[in-house]
Order: structure tokens, then C-alpha cells, then sequence
């Protein structure tokens, strides 16, 4: 809270003039990072494109959200486990709304013949979400790829796989 305080240079104490407590800070900032996903997230979800162009779209907007708030998403991925049961739930909530739209996206491929019928949605849906949410680890603005030309390639090796299209023929 002091390296905060100095930060926004106040002192220690007159944070709480601005704040409850410490898990309220962390509440709050996991909020808006929830608040980030859901609205880039939603208009994805509603959108009437065909299910690959949606998932590629909802890994550009994820991916986004994380590359311009790296230090939330840290907080939203990590942090948040720290709070009390009551903020917990409700933050849990948050988180799964999010699997909720990439699995329904997901099953609404499958419906419509876009994906394979046995894939598994909660496996697809871990991975999906796991590669997401890792990249705040590794992800450097200035680095190699930007934060769209990565989703693309995730997207790409989601929908197409690793083999090549020989391999895929045989297999």
C-alpha cells in the first residue's frame, strides 16, 4: 500500500481516504477487468458471423484486452483468488461468464457442422482460454508479433491444427 500511496503520491494512510480496505482495491480492479472482457466480449457473442470468424474475433478482442492491461490481467488471472469468500464468488461468476461464451461459441460450431461433433467443449474451452489468459506472461507490446497477428496464429493453429494438409488427408 506504501509503493501504491507513492505511486499516486499520497501517503500511506490517505489511501483509505479513497478506499476501504486493500481487498477492496483488489476487488475493484479486478471488476473493471471483468468489465474490459465482457465488452469486448459480448458483441462477439451476439454477432451472427459463422463460429470460426467469431472465435477468431474473440481471441483478437481477449488478447487486446490483455496486451493494453497487462498488469490487471495479472490481478484478474492470479490475484483475485485472495479475496474473501462473498468477492470471490462474485468474481468467479464474472470469470465464468466469460467460458460460457467460448463454449457456446463453440457448441454453436458444432451445431452447425463448423467443428467436429466429438470435440469435447470443456477440454476446447480450457485450451482456448488457457492460451488467452497465459499471454499476459510472455506477451511484449514491442515484441515480434502484435496482439492480433498472435490470436490470429492461435486461432489458426485452433482451427487448423498442427498437421499439414498431407498429414490430414492420411489421418
Amino acid at each position: 500500500m506504501r509503493e501504491l500511496a507513492q505511486a499516486v503520491h499520497l501517503q500511506g494512510g490517505s489511501l483509505y481516504n479513497h478506499i476501504e480496505s486493500k481487498e477492496e482495491l483488489l476487488r475493484r480492479i479486478v471488476l473493471e477487468a471483468a468489465d474490459q472482457f465482457d465488452a469486448a466480449l459480448e458483441p462477439i457473442a451476439l454477432s451472427k458471423a459463422p463460429p470460426p470468424q467469431r472465435l477468431r474475433e474473440a481471441l483478437r478482442a481477449h488478447l487486446g484486452v490483455v496486451a493494453r492491461n497487462r498488469a490487471w490481467a495479472k490481478v484478474f488471472f492470479d490475484e483475485w483468488k485472495h479475496l474473501s469468500p462473498s468477492h470471490y464468488e462474485e468474481i468467479l461468476e464474472r470469470r465464468r461468464k466469460v467460458e460460457r461464451i467460448y463454449q457456446d461459441l463453440l457448441r454453436e460450431g458444432v451445431q452447425q457442422g463448423w467443428f467436429r461433433s466429438d470435440l469435447d467443449l470443456s477440454l476446447a474451452t480450457i485450451l482456448l482460454l488457457s492460451a488467452a489468459n497465459w499471454t499476459y506472461q510472455w506477451f511484449q507490446p514491442e515484441g515480434r508479433l502484435s496482439a492480433e497477428e498472435v490470436a490470429d496464429t492461435f486461432a489458426d493453429l485452433l482451427l487448423h491444427g498442427f498437421l499439414n494438409n498431407e498429414e490430414r488427408a492420411s489421418s
